[in-house]
């Protein structure tokens, strides 16, 4: 993160549909920080994870092959 401030990471499915809140909690800028997904209740897929901080978010394509 480029500065402290509250983080929010989430896991979609393909419908948009919310499937995990993995992080929702104030971060310090500057410190390499690590969050696990547990995908053993997850159907084999494709999932999207959305970080936002502030007013800005990201999104990244994820893949999960069991």
């Amino acid at each position: 993160m480029p500065e402290d401030g509250r983080v929010k990471l989430r896991v979609y499915n393909m419908l948009g549909e919310e499937v995990a809140m993995l992080l929702n909690e104030d971060r310090k800028a500057g410190i390499y920080h690590q969050v696990v997904l547990d995908g053993s209740r997850l159907a084999s897929g494709v999932y999207f994870s959305r970080v936002e901080f502030k007013d800005k978010q990201l999104v990244k394509k994820m893949v999960m092959v069991k």
